[in-house]
């Protein structure tokens, strides 16, 4: 009995942070659904400098992505297959190159649209409007409502808790920024939809979305997104290095790849 004590003693010493110190890093798990129905579920851990992403689909297929702050580079993996994509900086730059050809083309079409569809498209363009409407409660949560709108029409709405509430600070987001400088040279062509450009981007805003509703269109089911789990741990390096004998593939040419 001594003895196992002892060992149970030793497991917990070396599985968890010491007493008085704080895991560097931060974790969360999304559930999506549709209409009810289960589509996928996302795991993110994110550290100062690297961030990670794990989606799982009802059938079990899992997608990985590994930002690294540090090297400025993007891997996505398969882990089914056993391979990976590596995105850098110099990919990025070339794709929002691409983009360029393809956001001029989309103005001279927008110049061509009668007056009220060209006011709707350019306020869509302009990304979305919130507008507080109450509270709720999901999960261990009491969150702010707010509904969401693009160009006057109701997208669907998301509620927010305080940050500190999931145990998360300003700087647990830093590695946004590092993203920022990352996709610096698309943030003008894609506003609000590039991590660590706008929308997801935590360290200006103490809010934080635990609940994200959206409504896909008539007769399509409202696709929702909720926080199941969040707080704080420390994390080993292998969780954020592509698996020993992955095979490295190349991008895509539409991603900036030969």
């Amino acid at each position: 009995m001594n003895r196992l004590l002892i060992v149970a003693a030793l497991f917990f010493h070396l599985a968890a942070p010491s007493m008085g110190q704080a895991a560097d890093g931060i974790f969360m798990t999304q559930r999506v659904t549709a209409g009810g129905a289960p589509i996928t579920t996302v795991q993110v851990q994110i550290e100062a400098t690297r961030m990670r992403t794990e989606m799982a689909g009802p059938d079990g297929a899992i997608n990985v992505t590994i930002f690294d702050g540090g090297k400025q580079v993007l891997y996505i993996v398969d882990p089914a297959r056993k391979t990976y994509m590596e995105m850098t900086k110099a990919d990025v730059d070339r794709l929002s190159a691409q983009l360029q050809g393809s956001a001029a083309q989309m103005q001279a079409q927008l110049e061509t649209l009668p007056p009220a569809q060209r006011a709707q498209m350019e306020a869509m363009m302009k990304g979305v409007q919130f507008t507080r409407t109450g509270s709720d409660t999901v999960g261990r949560w009491t969150c702010d409502k707010y509904d969401l709108t693009i160009g006057g029409q109701k997208l669907g709405d998301v509620c927010m808790v305080n940050r500190a509430a999931l145990g998360f600070a300003a700087t647990d987001f830093d590695v946004m920024g590092q993203m920022g400088v990352f996709y610096s040279a698309m943030a003008t062509l894609m506003p609000n939809q590039l991590p660590g450009v706008g929308g997801f981007d935590q360290r200006g805003s103490p809010d934080f979305p635990v609940r994200t509703v959206i409504m896909m269109g008539q007769g399509q089911p409202v696709m929702t997104t909720e926080v199941i789990e969040a707080g704080r741990r420390t994390f080993p390096d292998s969780l954020f290095a592509v698996p020993a004998g992955f095979t490295k593939q190349d991008l895509p040419a539409a991603m900036g790849g030969r």
